[in-house]
């Protein structure tokens, strides 16, 4: 477990996000950090209001995270893994339907992104999936999807998870983030070799257009609600329920020998180096090899023990998972990694690799805390306020 600090800013250029932090406090126990995201229910009916407001216009106008072409570097190889413990593994649950095909590939339920706003006030997403969990309310991305690396304040706002995200679509409701698990030593340090994160969320929340009331029925609705030229609406709302019962969740593994088959899933957007831009961001897409068998470093951005997958996306795919013995019949796996940086091993300004934290035991630990972790429902049966 190394202790490192890297300036602010120098690692946002490759692999990180802009973006506003949220009120609160991280507490921290060994290897684990947590961090409070909305933490109460009026707050997530809020952001999820924030992002379905006009039909979900902030969803459609969001972008992948700001990156800097100059940054996406080659990555060097600096030895073998020495895994910390016994390998181990968390089954994962639900068979997926199809949401789809790439490259005679099913694409599985659990993946969608995560959105947020940056420090500039713009809209912003992520790759991310769910995993499972006890509760089934648990998403894993790339920590650097959820902490504010660039002003080092704390959590990102307005931060929530769709899964299957089409254009403004959100077919299985939004869930809006609870509380974020992340390792010590990225959360204090910003250590790159521990990018990675786990979000509780709320069960999800869906709004199906608004409804007009009288002034009595609108003073008594605790939901979320506007008014204005003397009329009165109240946001017809229903939950969503848990996510992992809605798409199911992926297992997860650590410990796990290099140099095996996994397969990358994520929503790649933004141009190469040298400004070819084949990827929309649309729909997902998805890379398959072996993992490096040798510890890959970044040396600009302090990475001394990441895993490296041959893989031509670009940014936007950062934060989604690295599936190991991938059923694609069950579109189920094991997340054993999730894209953090990305490089050019070729140098011809082309994106040609991309990386991941090695999953070990300390990731374990700090996955095993957030998988115990309860959130329950925003809206009641009517769409009310739930307390």
């Amino acid at each position: 477990m190394k202790r490192i600090f890297l300036p602010a800013g120098g690692a946002v250029l490759a692999t990180g996000l802009l973006a506003v932090g949220l009120t609160g406090t991280a507490q921290a126990d060994g290897d684990v950090s947590r961090d409070p995201m909305a933490g109460s229910t009026s707050r997530a009916v809020s952001v999820a209001s924030f992002w379905l407001a006009s039909n979900g216009a902030a969803l459609r106008h969001a972008t992948q995270y700001t990156w800097d072409a100059k940054e996406v570097r080659k990555v060097v190889s600096k030895g073998g893994y020495t895994p910390d413990g016994r390998p181990g593994t968390t089954a994962p649950t639900g068979e997926s339907k199809s949401t789809g095909s790439a490259q005679n590939v099913n694409l599985p339920k659990t993946i969608g992104k995560v959105f947020f706003v940056d420090g500039s006030g713009k809209f912003r997403w992520c790759s991310a999936t769910s995993i499972q969990s006890n509760y089934r309310n648990l998403v894993a991305t790339a920590g650097h999807c959820v902490y504010d690396t660039d002003s080092n304040k704390a959590l990102l706002d307005y931060w929530v998870f769709v899964p299957g995200y089409y254009e403004g679509k959100t077919p299985w409701g939004i869930y809006v983030g609870k509380q974020a698990f992340t390792h010590y030593d990225f959360d204090t340090y910003e250590d790159y070799d521990r990018d990675y994160a786990f979000v509780a969320v709320y069960n999800g929340i869906q709004f199906n257009g608004a409804k007009r009331v009288d002034s009595k029925e609108y003073a008594r609705f605790t939901g979320p609600k506007r008014s204005w030229g003397g009329r009165h609406y109240i946001l017809q709302s229903k939950d969503a329920g848990r996510l992992g019962d809605n798409v199911g969740g992926q297992g997860i593994a650590w410990n796990q020998p290099t140099g095996k088959p996994v397969r990358a899933f994520g929503y790649p957007a933004a141009p190469h180096p040298d400004g070819n831009k084949v990827y929309s961001g649309v729909t997902p897409k998805n890379c398959y090899g072996n993992t490096t068998a040798k510890a890959v470093g970044a040396p600009w951005l302090k990475i001394e023990e990441h895993i490296g997958l041959k893989c031509a996306v670009t940014p936007g795919f950062d934060g989604g998972p690295w599936l190991s013995n991938y059923s694609n019949a069950k579109r189920l796996g094991y997340v054993n990694g999730v894209t953090s940086t990305f490089a050019d091993q070729d140098g011809n300004d082309r994106i040609d690799y991309i990386t991941s934290p090695y999953f070990d035991g300390e990731t374990a630990a700090v996955y095993n805390a957030a998988k115990d972790v309860w959130s329950g429902k925003i809206v009641g049966p009517n769409g009310e306020l739930y307390k």
